[in-house]
């Protein structure tokens, strides 16, 4: 059986319903997929997750790797042990937070670089936000980590540029990306091989990287499951780069190809025409990953739009920590509500009457307005379960219009006046 499996494409865009497989279960795609960073998708347990029918949940490797360390998750079976959680998990490489450090202290001056951050051709040397401890990242040592952490999925490491960072910088760091991207698949296929012997000779003794083929991927037997792993496109916002990081990182053998980046899911403009230039390049029958959408409901649709299958974001569990909950677009053109406005206060409605979740199904608006004037931890719990429950709905309906052919007719309802 094939680790992906495309089942249909809309007639009117580039729109795939498909299914990944893996050991812990498949994936109907297009799918959302909820952010556990700490091995917690903030203020809902497992059990929440279960009857929101999450098929599959994201983890940090950098906060795994600071706190608790992958040394003891590994220790106690493997990140879907120590979490309690059945169902597929997938592991970024930590790069994107690492290369926020430097953001957050000097953004432009040096591509990005900051004080906290020092990149080389190795890797990367960079403080830990907990307790100011020096660690450093590699290509290695990052798959290393997410084979410890044992998630289904895992990325390889790359370099994270902003998008104001110079061209000159943005080309250098995308060829830095490619060669980090050869030596992570490198490292996965020996620590699969590791487990499960198949070969006379390691790629980096035979210097042949054409060794480097799906027949040795995700060999798991230590655990009894498979790994698979996604390269990362770079690039910023040119398209020449855009193309030719495509180009590459479709020629080796990934099981998946994400899209990277600091426009990917915060400027939507920029999203869709990046979308647009590595769809023809990147391959039909590997699932795409778009890294980081999900702050709007339409943002999902435009990423389906364009021949997404992933993505995940931090938003609607945050949003719902402010109380800012998940609408359609005849309740509010921003697709959110503010729970704390006083309008609230004696709104007997749900929050959206179209929601089948169990918040919407128990609780009125006036109630949790209530729940969070008085700032009662329920509140959030009550929101994060609605907001996350909103997006995977949307993701079904989207799926059932792929297949039916009218996934524009389907998205126009969400966009349209």
């Amino acid at each position: 059986m094939p680790f992906f499996e495309l089942l249909h494409k809309d007639k009117n865009s580039h729109a795939r319903a498909g299914v990944i497989h893996t050991d812990h279960g498949d994936i109907e795609t297009p799918v959302f997929m909820p952010v556990g960073t700490q091995a917690s998708v903030k203020t809902l347990d497992q059990d929440d997750l279960k009857k929101l029918d999450a098929q599959i949940i994201l983890s940090n490797t950098y906060h795994l790797h600071l706190r608790p360390g992958e040394d003891l998750i590994a220790e106690q079976g493997g990140l879907h042990k120590f979490m309690n959680w059945p169902k597929p998990i997938l592991t970024d490489s930590g790069g994107f937070q690492v290369f926020s450090l430097g953001l957050q202290k000097e953004k432009k001056t040096n591509g990005g670089q900051g004080k906290l951050v020092s990149i080389d051709e190795d890797g990367v040397t960079f403080q830990s936000h907990i307790d100011g401890s020096t660690r450093r990242l590699t290509p290695e040592s990052a798959t290393e980590i997410q084979h410890k952490l044992g998630a289904d999925i895992i990325m390889a490491f790359d370099e994270c540029t902003p998008d104001d960072a110079t061209r000159e910088y943005t080309k250098e760091a995308m060829e830095r990306t490619h060669r980090w991207a050869e030596r992570c698949l490198e490292r996965h296929v020996i620590l699969s091989e590791t487990k499960n012997p198949s070969r006379d000779c390691h790629p980096r003794e035979s210097g042949d990287l054409s060794l480097l083929d799906s027949r040795f991927h995700g060999n798991d037997t230590k655990r009894g499951y498979r790994q698979f792993l996604f390269g990362i496109i770079q690039g910023a916002n040119y398209q020449d780069l855009r193309e030719e990081s495509a180009k590459f990182i479709s020629s080796l053998d990934f099981d998946g190809i994400a899209i990277g980046g600091e426009s990917i899911g915060y400027n939507m403009e920029a999203t869709a025409n990046i979308l647009d230039w590595v769809y023809p390049i990147i391959p039909e029958d590997k699932p795409h990953y778009a890294m980081g959408i999900g702050l709007s409901p339409t943002d999902l649709l435009t990423a389906v739009e364009h021949g997404v299958d992933m993505f995940d974001c931090v938003a609607p569990t945050r949003l719902a920590r402010h109380g800012l909950l998940l609408v359609g677009r005849a309740e509010s053109d921003t697709y959110r509500l503010n729970i704390k406005n006083a309008g609230y206060t004696k709104d007997t409605r749900p929050i959206d009457a179209a929601c089948a979740c169990s918040t919407c199904a128990t609780y009125t608006r006036s109630y949790l307005h209530h729940l969070f004037a008085a700032e009662e931890m329920t509140a959030l719990r009550l929101a994060s379960i609605h907001n996350i429950h909103f997006l995977l709905n949307l993701m079904r309906e989207a799926r059932q219009a792929i297949k039916e052919d009218h996934f524009m007719q389907f998205k126009k309802q969400w966009t349209s006046a």
